[in-house]
């Protein structure tokens, strides 16, 4: 396995992981101040990997159709899992998580159908802004979701606190759906075509 796709893959590998450390203290009433401890460092060292795969696609000469198709993917596969976390304790409104999913989705059915059609769908800046908010949103939320856990939830300000979350979540709705018309503008020659064969 390349370098490139190896830092991609500790995303996949790590969504169930940040799951569990998050739900298990909520069943069991168990490590709840050690999961404060350990979530968002960890979160921040898995994310930091989304800068490691392209930069050693690129000093490698690694950058590939795969690696193209499989990043977006494991940075998906992530922030989705821990967005639908946050939307559990009611850091994210449902009204906004529902539509980034089928945002997702649908920008997974046209990387399938420029696949079809011998295109790979890199990166472009829109959808690395839209990253960028998911992972500031996610890490705002998991702030004060480890401050709550660690006994601290009586000295925030809990009210301004979801007011600047909702904000962020706002923004990542916004993005994401400009990014996701951009893209299909970008690829409306691919688009055309769809002929199932």
């Amino acid at each position: 396995m390349k370098t490139a796709d190896a830092f991609s893959s500790v995303r996949i590998v790590f969504a169930p992981i940040f799951f569990l450390l998050y739900f298990v203290p909520v069943w069991t009433g168990s490590f709840i101040r050690l999961s404060a401890f350990i979530m968002l460092p960890l979160l921040i060292l898995v994310e930091f990997t989304d800068f490691l795969d392209g930069f050693y696609a690129r000093k490698h000469n690694e950058v590939s159709d795969f690696g193209k198709i499989f990043d977006p993917y494991a940075d998906i596969f992530l922030h989705l899992t821990t967005f639908f976390c946050y939307a559990f304790s009611g850091y994210m409104p449902l009204w906004i998580l529902v539509p980034i999913v089928h945002r997702e989705f649908g920008m997974l059915f046209v990387r399938l159908i420029a696949v079809k059609h011998g295109v790979a769908i890199g990166a472009k800046m829109g959808g690395k802004v839209k990253t960028v908010l998911y992972i500031v949103s996610g890490m705002f939320s998991l702030a004060v979701e480890s401050a709550s856990r660690l006994g601290f939830a009586d000295k925030l300000p809990v009210q301004m606190l979801n007011g600047i979350g909702k904000g962020l979540y706002l923004l990542c709705l916004f993005f994401a759906y400009a990014s996701f018309i951009h893209y299909i503008i970008a690829f409306k020659a691919v688009l055309k075509d769809k002929t199932v064969k």
